[in-house]
């Protein structure tokens, strides 16, 4: 089967909505705090477990060349999991519904590096994915016993430029 091209798109809200929620400042914050000098933006993710706790974990990684050969899809399916950035560099999010039980033609959406997400349960997803600089990444996620990783190789690759 031929490789096929995916569309960038830019990441929103409305867009992003099946797959999780965007962390980013919104128009007006939840509360002033610390005597007005701090602008809280509260709950801005679901976090989603079966079991287990939540844990904060920090991930370095490598930035990807363009064009990105998309092989692999995973999900996670005992609980949620946010990436938010330690720098503001764009990276792509790549995700996709659930077609009985693989994943679906692949989303890709940029952010603006300002950005992080979360993914529900059992959203199918692509590795974190920088495109360039720094890679480091606040992660959090189910920290629990038992097998939380799915993966899906695919048939046939998605070339993915930027």
């Amino acid at each position: 089967m031929a490789t096929q091209s995916l569309e960038i798109r830019s990441l929103t809200s409305k867009a992003f909505q099946p797959f999780g929620d965007i962390l980013e400042v919104q128009d007006q914050p939840t509360v002033m705090i610390n005597q007005g000098n701090c602008a809280r933006y509260t709950n801005l993710a679901s976090l989603d477990f079966s079991d287990g706790n939540a844990g904060i974990s920090i991930f370095d990684a490598k930035p990807y060349a363009s064009p990105l050969s998309l092989t692999m899809l995973e999900r996670h399916p005992e609980g949620s999991q946010a990436f938010i950035p330690m720098s503001n560099e764009p990276f792509l999010v790549i995700v996709a519904e659930d077609n009985n039980g693989v994943p679906d033609v692949p989303q890709v959406f940029m952010t603006t590096g300002f950005q992080g997400v979360n993914y529900c349960r059992n959203t199918w997803h692509g590795v974190l994915t920088p495109i360039r600089g720094n890679g480091l990444f606040t992660v959090v996620d189910r920290i629990g016993s038992g097998k939380n990783l799915q993966e899906h190789w695919l048939d046939s690759p998605y070339l993915i430029e930027w």
